[in-house]
């Protein structure tokens, strides 16, 4: 189940009620991981998961996402399930010269991470299964969606 790590949830807090500027990253960036560890809730620093190897259209640190409404294209409010929802642009990656990830474990997972020079993690979504991306081929997770909520 996606969500929003109780980092990001923190962060939120901090910019939100005191204004809290050093709380706001720039920009943000969508990676993908591998099965080594699961992010989760008490997921806070990048450096504690494995991004899938870098090459064949897979850049290191993955794509960057901006502070803004195009990146972030929906935000709602679900009062009947107890939560807020915030949606991503279309996250696309393009498989060229061989596979993604270019060699070790399969991307398992997406995390969105704050442009800091020690990235913390935001927010987790499964990727359902093992993922590899043959050349020619595009992974593509439309709408990706993350939730913040009381439980």
């Amino acid at each position: 189940m996606p969500g929003i790590t109780n980092r990001g949830k923190y962060a939120f807090l901090a910019a939100y009620f005191r204004a809290d500027v050093t709380q706001e990253p720039t920009g943000f960036s969508a990676r993908l991981i591998t099965n080594a560890v699961a992010p989760g809730p008490d997921t806070n620093l990048f450096s504690e998961l494995t991004e899938i190897t870098a090459g064949n259209g897979y850049t290191a640190g993955g794509l960057a996402l901006n502070r803004n409404a195009t990146d972030f294209d929906v935000l709602t409010e679900d009062d009947t399930n107890d939560r807020a929802l915030i949606q991503t642009k279309d996250l696309v990656w393009n498989a060229s010269g061989g596979t993604i990830p270019s060699a070790g474990n399969p991307a398992v997972d997406v995390v969105i991470c704050d442009d800091e020079v020690a990235p913390q993690v935001i927010g987790h979504m499964s990727l359902g299964s093992s993922v590899t991306v043959s050349s020619g081929q595009s992974l593509t997770l439309q709408d990706p969606e993350f939730r913040l909520g009381d439980t």
